[in-house]
C-alpha cells in the first residue's frame, strides 16, 4: 500500500513538472487608443478592470505556474475579446455605449470584478463610492443620462 502511494505521488510530481513546459501566451500588445475618462473614473477602472480588460495586464507570479497560468491567460484573453480599454478609442460610439451599459449591468449584479479575481486582488474590490462613480460614468457614456 505504501509503495502504491509513493508511486502515485511520484507520478503527480512528474506530471506537475512536465505541465510547466506547456507554453502559455502572456502578452501585452501595444496600447492603441486608451480610454479617455475623468481621472477618478480611470483610477477605479485601472484598479479593478485593467488587468483583464486592457493590454496593460499585470501578470502575477501565479500566472507563470501551470495549471493556474492556463486559467489566468484564458480569462485575460476572454476579457479582452469582450472589450479592451487599450482599444476603447477605436470603438464606434454605439459600441462604446453598448459596452458601458453592459459594464454597469455586470458591476451592479456583482459579476465583475470576478469573485475569483478578488480572492487574490482584494484591492480591486469596488466600494459603494466606486460603484456610484461607475454608475454615473457608464450612464453618461451609454446615453442613459
Amino acid at each position: 500500500m505504501k509503495k502504491k502511494l509513493l508511486m502515485a505521488l511520484a507520478v503527480l510530481v512528474g506530471v506537475g513538472i512536465v505541465i510547466q513546459f506547456v507554453p502559455v501566451e502572456r502578452s501585452n500588445p501595444p496600447v492603441v487608443r486608451d480610454l479617455d475618462a475623468p481621472p477618478d473614473v480611470k483610477g477605479v477602472l485601472r484598479a479593478s478592470c485593467y488587468d483583464c480588460h486592457s493590454n496593460e495586464t499585470r501578470w502575477p507570479w501565479y500566472s507563470r505556474v501551470a495549471p493556474t497560468s492556463w486559467l489566468v491567460a484564458h480569462d485575460v484573453e476572454e476579457a479582452r475579446s469582450h472589450f479592451n480599454f487599450s482599444l476603447w478609442g477605436t470603438y464606434e460610439p454605439k459600441k462604446q455605449q453598448r459596452v458601458a451599459a453592459k459594464m454597469w449591468e455586470e458591476v451592479n449584479d456583482g459579476e465583475m470584478p470576478l469573485p475569483a479575481y478578488l480572492l487574490a486582488h482584494s484591492d480591486a474590490r469596488l466600494t459603494d463610492d466606486d460603484k456610484a462613480l461607475l454608475e454615473s460614468w457608464t450612464a453618461m457614456v451609454s446615453g442613459e443620462r
